[in-house]
């Protein structure tokens, strides 16, 4: 088919909103990153090839300890590249890092598209399809600093969570401390044993949240280690650019 027989066909979903005039188009998902130089594997966040869709990201800076702490003088930054990547055309913000939480209301209320910051805002879904005496596993960066507080600030319950903290990891410390060099066999595996050995302890959880948006390339790995259902921010992403982007069904009845 024919550029001019695809607009003639799609065309309709032009007739009722503006297209905005941009340098650029077709970046459907907008993902505000930190600063952070550290080997970033297809699956990260921050790594383009993870994606089927075109993704816009805009950078900011500022210590990655102020973000897990969720220090208000970072605010007015995430709040500018959240205005920028809305400007520039993208029809929904993600954040690269689940204590982007602590910003989640703030942005929301600062642009016209929709904001999920944190891989953390999938927890009362999750939640919705388990049973009422199951927990969700967190795998999180920096356990002290995911509280009920932040949590309740993309509508989740500390209560239905089992928090395991994986920033203590030594495999995990270059992406903890932004080193250059990763053992990714080494994080690969010790990851695999934490989930293995969790689940082993605790009969009640029914799925497992990856927190970090460093963490999705090593899903495949603890989905196998545990035979759980393994969320993360790339579940997240995929879930809303198929709601910002729909598309048409083609096929015979």
């Amino acid at each position: 088919m024919s550029w001019q027989g695809i607009l003639q066909t799609t065309g309709d979903i032009y007739k009722t909103h503006a297209v905005p005039a941009t340098y650029t188009a077709g970046h459907p998902i907008g993902i505000i990153a930190v600063d952070l130089v550290y080997p970033k594997l297809p699956g990260n966040v921050a790594n383009a090839t993870t994606y089927d869709f075109p993704v816009l990201y805009k950078k900011v800076s500022f210590d990655i300890e102020l973000l897990f702490a969720g220090a208000p003088e970072i605010e007015a930054q995430i709040v500018a590249a959240a205005k920028e990547l809305e400007a520039e055309g993208v029809r929904a913000i993600i954040g690269a890092c689940g204590y982007f939480a602590h910003f989640q209301n703030q942005v929301s209320e600062s642009v016209n598209v929709p904001v999920f910051l944190s891989s953390l805002c999938q927890i009362p879904i999750i939640k919705l399809g388990l049973k009422s005496s199951q927990k969700i596993a967190v795998f999180a960066a920096s356990k002290e600093n995911l509280t009920d507080e932040l949590l309740k600030k993309v509508g989740a319950d500390i209560n239905d969570c089992l928090i395991q903290d994986i920033g203590n990891l030594e495999s995990f410390a270059p992406i903890r401390w932004g080193k250059t060099k990763l053992d990714n066999d080494r994080l690969t595996k010790d990851l695999a044993e934490v989930a293995k050995k969790l689940i082993s302890e605790r009969s009640d959880i029914g799925a497992i949240l990856l927190e970090c948006s460093d963490l999705p390339p090593y899903a495949s790995d603890i989905q196998r280690a545990t035979g759980l259902p393994v969320f993360d921010f790339i579940t997240l992403i995929n879930w809303v650019e198929q709601a910002v982007v729909q598309k048409r069904y083609f096929g015979y009845f």
